[in-house]
């Protein structure tokens, strides 16, 4: 089971995502219980390589996404951290990909928030392979979030995630914005489904973990890793945790 860490950049801050309300997101201020400068993007990353020895980082440039200047120079400090990042920086084509492995992101990720139409998924594949991409499958409430214009709304999550498949993504990653930074927990059984629609992709999710059962119950669904802040920012999930997680799944499966 594959735990990263996610840092949200938002104004050059790290800042502690709740429920997608980005208006209201306050810097974050601790790891594992432990304080560091108030919003502090570098030291979050290093706490989490450092303190809790995770070994992957997920980066969402949140004035990307919302169509402001992009934090290039921050990202890429964040990506010189030494493990690999995913990057979600609303990515919508080719040449915006390239420009996010060229930061030092060893993934991009496109999100379904921002992303034009399934053709625009599969160019950005074609072009920068789709091992190097993962699609974000972005809900509210179990239900896809879908850019102005772009990918019709009203269709399943799990058939957009297959969508996403057919059009050349390596990874899927779930993310219920409604339930980021909650410790609600995860809907388990559209986890299943997902899975169950897009066999041999590597499935990520996030959004309400609470701690190790959660991760436990996950990889159980099928998930081959977790998108983990909150829980690591209160110290619910530490080393420790972390290490179990990677027990439970060597020995389930």
């Amino acid at each position: 089971m594959r735990i990263i860490g996610v840092v949200d950049l938002l104004a050059e801050r790290a800042v502690h995502a709740r429920a997608g309300q980005r208006e209201t997101y306050q810097p974050v201020r601790s790891v594992a219980g432990t304080p560091i400068g108030s919003g502090d993007a570098l030291a979050l990353a290093r706490a989490y390589v450092g303190r809790l020895g995770l070994t992957e980082l997920y980066a969402a440039d949140l004035d990307a996404i919302m169509g402001r200047a992009p934090q290039d120079t921050l990202v890429a400090r964040v990506a010189a951290v030494g493990v690999p990042l995913w990057l979600d920086a609303g990515v919508s084509s080719a040449d915006r990909a390239q420009h996010a492995l060229a930061l030092g992101a060893s993934r991009a990720v496109v999100g379904l928030e921002t992303l034009p139409s399934y053709a625009a998924l599969a160019g950005i594949c074609a072009a920068v392979g789709g091992d190097n991409v993962a699609f974000s499958l972005d809900l509210r409430d179990g239900e896809p979030v879908v850019a102005r214009g772009g990918i019709s709304p009203g269709e399943p999550a799990h058939l957009v995630a297959a969508r996403a498949r057919d059009a050349g993504a390596g990874t899927v990653i779930m993310i219920d914005l409604a339930r980021v930074g909650t410790r609600s927990g995860l809907d388990l059984e559209l986890v299943a489904r997902v899975r169950e629609a897009a066999p041999g992709l590597v499935l990520l999710a996030g959004g309400g973990v609470r701690g190790l059962d959660d991760l436990a119950r996950l990889s159980d669904a099928g998930c081959d890793g977790a998108l983990v802040a909150t829980a690591l920012h209160d110290g619910r999930i530490g080393a420790a945790e972390i290490a179990a997680a990677h027990r439970h799944a060597s020995v389930s499966r």
